[in-house]
């Protein structure tokens, strides 16, 4: 059915609980559920008990259920999900209504988190984990090749996390939010640590998160740069990993499970890996003093150029504009920042390409003397604050609707069996 087809039944006139739950799909204790979260109107019933419905509104409702739900078999249209958490909006994006980058001016990592679960502010919060499942996770990681990807530490660490969880299949609100306030913590102190002995007493995340990314001893500039980066990333509506997250919670994975789905998709290099991209281009960039030869060799390789675009911004990404901003505050970045702008400038002769967050975070990750795999892990440590939300948003939705169907181009059906 497409959805500008009319649902059969009446729509000149009001319906009975039963014959709008019936229109819906759904029992009539989720129709007065609608009605309780403002999607439905209703009418008592004169001088009997129940309520009625208008016909019209019933059916533009099952419409976007439909639509949200992936349509019906054969349907053609993208994907479309309501959400309350983010909105993007040409130059802008914002939490819960809230500009983001203004919320990531003036409020760390941990508290941005508590926003987008909860719709509530909590000055000075922070994460920690307990010792044994930190301990659980790490022994898992630090039993991994030394070559494995950070992405790939901090899935196994989820993983080993929720094997000591035997809570984790609880998927009440509470319990969610209990296991993201110690997930956190326990992915970022399950990666080897790089720069020992510092600040190990310090509560926020952004300083323990620096300590396994970079051997430098970092100034306040700088963790005030990193937290800004998690707290700017730590959601951008439905992403590939978020999507998939999203898909995993509505067959009522666990969080962990959950959270293990987004890292499988941010691994790959049109997403969470992007920014190791940019870094290296701006290695280059910096080694040769000059960004158009390694622009012209990028361009001769039939390569695009890492960190310039984004496909939901026409102008410059407006997490790359706040990261820059501040970074201008660390005079080590300097010559980075330099490069960055180079490599913008130089793109620009031929196409009206900016800057978009994963430049940004190259600039942080060549500055701080931290691998080119940095970007990645501040990625996904920021972005699993976000997964969490999708996820309680997801838990509250009928089960399995991120289902599908699959429009079938194969040989037709019935096929020979096939001989040896």
């Amino acid at each position: 059915m497409r959805d500008q087809d009319p649902l059969p039944g009446p729509a000149d006139h009001r319906l009975s609980t039963k014959e709008a739950a019936d229109l819906l799909g759904v029992k009539p204790e989720t129709v007065y559920a609608y009605v309780s979260r403002g999607q439905l109107s209703s009418q008592r019933v004169q001088g009997g008990r129940g309520s009625t419905f208008d016909a019209k509104e019933v059916e533009a409702l099952a419409r976007r259920n439909r639509r949200e739900s992936g349509g019906s078999p054969g349907s053609a249209g993208e994907l479309s999900v309501r959400t309350r958490i983010t909105f993007i909006d040409r130059d802008r994006y914002y939490f819960r209504g809230v500009d983001a980058t203004e919320l990531a001016a003036r409020h760390s990592y941990e508290e941005i988190a508590e926003w987008l679960w909860t719709g509530r502010m909590q000055p000075g919060v922070t994460f920690t984990a307990p010792e044994a499942t930190v301990d659980t996770a790490r022994r898992a990681v630090d039993a991994l090749p030394e070559h494995t990807g950070p992405t790939d530490r901090l899935r196994v660490a989820a993983i080993a996390a929720a094997a000591a969880d035997p809570l984790r299949f609880d998927l009440s609100e509470e319990a969610v939010l209990g296991t993201a306030r110690t997930l956190i913590p326990t992915l970022v102190a399950a990666l080897p640590p790089v720069l020992r002995d510092h600040r190990r007493d310090d509560a926020r995340l952004a300083p323990r998160l620096w300590t396994r990314l970079s051997g430098r001893k970092p100034d306040e500039a700088s963790l005030r740069v990193l937290d800004t980066a998690l707290g700017l990333l730590v959601d951008h509506d439905l992403a590939a990993s978020t999507l998939a997250v999203r898909v995993a919670a509505s067959a009522r994975a666990h969080a962990y499970a959950a959270v293990s789905a987004g890292l499988g998709v941010l691994e790959g290099p049109l997403h969470g890996a992007a920014s190791g991209l940019a870094h290296k281009l701006l290695l280059d960039v910096l080694e040769l003093g000059d960004a158009a030869p390694v622009i012209a060799e990028e361009l001769r390789a039939g390569r695009r150029i890492p960190g310039l675009g984004h496909r939901l911004y026409p102008g410059e990404d407006p997490r790359a504009r706040a990261l820059f901003a501040l970074l201008e505050e660390v005079p080590r970045a300097e010559p980075a920042l330099l490069a960055a702008r180079d490599i913008v400038a130089t793109t620009a002769r031929h196409a009206p390409l900016h800057a978009n967050v994963d430049l940004a975070l190259a600039v942080l990750t060549a500055s701080s003397g931290m691998p080119a795999t940095a970007g990645e892990t501040i990625f996904a440590v920021a972005r699993t604050a976000g997964w969490i939300a999708h996820a309680l948003e997801e838990y509250g939705e009928r089960p399995l609707r991120m289902r599908p169907s699959g429009t079938y181009v194969g040989p037709k059906p019935p096929q020979p069996l096939p001989e040896h």
